[in-house]
């Protein structure tokens, strides 16, 4: 009981597109490297909670951490991306609406992530 597919599935190839893998991976690592870099995240904003707007723009201005934070929007908008387009793949049937739905997933993603990032380069660079 290996093929549970019918004749006609097997004759015109109907199955598994072999992508779930390759998903499953990447939703997995990209939730590993999250973690750290969230619990960096979070430290941060609990260090900076009572610090003036000088204060958190100076700290911000740092190198090191701005590209952590930049890493950490990265990481987190490319793990959502991936697990809202599992989601939709997984129950949206109409042909129309799912990838109607696909396609703004990447772009609420996309918008996402030029606003935040073009707010993370203007206070590191002091603009």
């Amino acid at each position: 009981m290996r093929d549970m597919r019918t004749p006609m599935a097997r004759v015109r190839g109907l199955g598994s597109a072999h992508e779930g893998t390759g998903h499953f991976w990447k939703q997995r690592v990209s939730a590993v490297a999250a973690i750290p870099l969230t619990l960096f995240f979070v430290g941060l904003v609990v260090a900076l909670s009572g610090a003036s707007y000088e204060q958190t723009r100076a700290v911000l201005g740092n190198p090191f951490v701005s590209l952590i934070l930049g890493l950490t929007l990265y990481t987190v908008l490319y793990h959502m991306r991936i697990g809202m387009q599992v989601i939709i793949e997984d129950y949206i049937h109409a042909g129309w609406a799912k990838l109607s739905l696909l396609v703004l997933n990447t772009f609420f993603v996309i918008v996402l992530g030029a606003c935040a990032l073009y707010a993370l380069i203007l206070l590191a660079l002091g603009a």
